[in-house]
């Protein structure tokens, strides 16, 4: 599922999101959504969350 649509995206669940100081490279952090930041519908490079460790990103891929 795309990481685009905040209606995909719960909390509680496991996602993959890619770090600001990440973006160059690409590095995918793994963990479990917090908190969502990002309050539009959808957004082109992935929808803004906390993850429940503090780190912050845009999720690239939610995990089943």
């Amino acid at each position: 599922m795309s990481g685009t649509r905040r209606e995909n995206i719960k909390v509680g669940q496991t996602v993959r999101v890619v770090q600001k100081q990440d973006q160059r490279s690409g590095k995918l952090t793994d963990g479990i959504v917090s908190r969502i930041l990002t309050n539009s519908a959808t957004h082109p490079h992935g929808i803004k969350v906390m993850l429940e460790n503090g780190n912050v990103g845009r999720v690239k891929e939610i995990v089943k």
